[in-house]
């Protein structure tokens, strides 16, 4: 009962607040700095260290610590295999030390329990992973005795304090899941600061990119950073290319939040391919896509005889990305057996094929997205929480069109030249009624609506011009543009003959006899239509 009541009371709010900090906060060690005074306030720590593993050293140094002095950190440097931290880092996997005072391989480099009462403190130490490799541990000391008061309740049962470690262990190794990109971050970092040589994960830096705890705040990025497969230059884009570039070189797993139409499969295209896996499978699936009866074949495979009409065994999508990557499309679909699943594939990196008893070991990254609110799904049941917070561990939310407008152009010409060539057309401009109304509409649809209606509208055009008239109705409609008509037929008409003069000036750079001619007017008439809409034909002249 008092395991289950700290967890309901205590997890949610910790986890909360963890993701929270490392989704907020742009500075590194800050992060590491905030999620360690975090832990001290809601598992009443009292002493905290993230060590991080120097590759080229071979050394765990403590990195952040809450509850120990400069003196005491600078102390502390362990090689893999020694004492428990480096025990952690050579078997990736947690420790639990009771008693400090009955455990030999407890070294307590820092020296800052020596004065203390052993008989009640306990250690717990979990590895940081970033994909398989472990590198560094989040650890905690903390006072559980069998007369210890916690939370109005006695641990009057050993039980019960077994079963506390245990829920410390499996909380404290969500959060080093959370935290496991900016570790890794760090540890390429000062990797640098050893070899006095500029490369993260074995490729050069790029002029002009910093860590995030040094980062410029220009809005200009080198343009090797900027996915090749994305277009975008509004400032929300900006930030996502940033984001991009950061998770890519490292193998956390990556949920891609935002609406329907967005382009989350180009963003983890990008992930993909700038990463140290790029030359491994991307296998992509689509989780709405198939009923719940055919989705666990498809993603962990089958053994013949499985099911009726499994004539052969057959290899799922996760043991065929093995080495590389597997983009999950709309996670929040997934039922609450295959989450149960997925989880133990994230957990321990291994699964079964249905029907099957053999297990099987995959070294898969995880890309997920989803247009679904995944924490009121949690609070409908429909969505296991423990999922959630391993797939949180680094959350993109993708900008919608209408928060980048100044793309919306860009974006436009880029679905003209496509369609041109697709459809063997000659599109050269889009007119400046065309223009306004692309502006002016809201996109609910994002830049999936924005590439059909560029198709449609280069497949009506006959003059190598997209006019407003070229466009779908749901662009002219007062409720979709925001711009209100409420003008008669020959209002309508008007606004058209307008737009075509103008068009027919840019043509002729001004020429109002041959804009005329084009349009098959006479001299008097095309003068007569102009006064009417009070344009000037000097503005079109080159």
């Amino acid at each position: 009962m008092l395991i289950a009541q700290e967890q309901e009371q205590s997890s949610i709010s910790l986890l909360a607040e963890v993701s929270r900090t490392v989704n907020n906060e742009e500075d590194i060690s800050k992060v590491l700095r905030l999620v360690l005074f975090i832990l001290s306030e809601h598992m009443n720590m009292l002493r905290g260290m993230v060590t991080i593993l120097n590759r080229t050293t071979g050394e765990m140094v403590i990195n952040e610590s809450f509850g120990l002095t400069d003196e005491q950190r600078q102390l502390a440097r362990y090689k893999v295999g020694e004492g428990i931290i480096g025990q952690v880092v050579k078997t990736g996997k947690p420790a639990v030390v009771p008693r400090i005072d009955e455990e030999p391989l407890f070294l307590d480099r820092t020296r800052s329990r020596s004065k203390e009462n052993k008989e009640e403190l306990c250690f717990i130490c979990v590895p940081i992973k970033a994909g398989v490799e472990v590198i560094g541990t989040l650890s905690a000391d903390r006072r559980i005795a069998v007369s210890d008061e916690h939370g109005d309740k006695k641990l009057r049962r050993k039980s019960d304090r077994i079963d506390l470690l245990q829920y410390y262990v499996d909380l404290l190794s969500i959060i080093a899941a959370m935290i496991s990109q900016a570790v890794r971050l760090k540890q390429l970092d000062d990797e640098q600061g050893v070899n006095g040589v500029h490369e993260r994960a074995g490729r050069p830096a790029q002029a002009g990119f910093q860590l995030i705890d040094g980062e410029s705040d220009g809005a200009e990025i080198p343009e090797v950073e900027r996915p090749a497969n994305i277009i975008g230059n509004a400032k929300p884009m900006l930030s996502l290319f940033r984001m991009i570039d950061k998770i890519a070189k490292t193998s956390a797993t990556a949920l891609i939040l935002g609406e329907s139409g967005v382009g989350k499969e180009l963003v983890a295209n990008a992930i993909h391919f700038k990463s140290m896996r790029n030359g491994k499978p991307f296998i992509k699936f689509n989780c709405a896509a198939l009923p719940e009866s055919i989705v666990e074949s498809e993603l962990f495979g089958h053994e013949r005889g499985a099911f009726t009409g499994a004539s052969a065994q057959r290899r799922g999508r996760f043991e065929l990305a093995d080495g590389g990557s597997i983009f999950l499309d709309e996670v929040g679909e997934l039922s609450l057996p295959i989450q149960a699943k997925l989880l133990r594939i994230i957990q321990e990196k291994e699964f079964e094929r249905l029907g099957g008893s053999k297990t099987i070991k995959t070294d898969v990254r995880i890309i997920a997205a989803t247009n679904r609110n995944l924490e009121e799904q949690i609070r409908e049941g429909s969505f296991r929480e423990d999922l959630f917070y391993r797939l949180n561990i680094f959350p993109i939310t993708v900008p919608p069109l209408r928060e980048r407008k100044t793309d919306i152009l860009l974006l436009a010409d880029y679905f003209v030249e496509r369609f041109n060539k697709a459809n063997h057309k000659g599109v050269r401009r889009i007119s400046t009624t065309s223009i306004d109304m692309l502006m002016r509409y809201h996109w609910p649809g994002n830049v999936r609506e924005l590439q059909n209606c560029i198709e449609r509208a280069v497949i009506l055009s006959e003059d190598n011009v997209i006019h407003g008239y070229h466009l779908p109705p749901s662009l002219q409609t007062a409720e979709s543009s925001g711009t209100p008509y409420t003008g008669d037929l020959q209002q309508k008409l008007d606004a058209i003959e307008q737009e075509m003069i103008i068009e027919a000036l840019k043509r002729t750079k001004g020429n109002m006899t041959k804009a005329a001619t084009q349009l098959g007017l006479s001299d008097r008439i095309m003068g007569l239509r102009m006064k009417k809409f009070n344009i000037d034909y000097r503005k079109f002249r080159a």
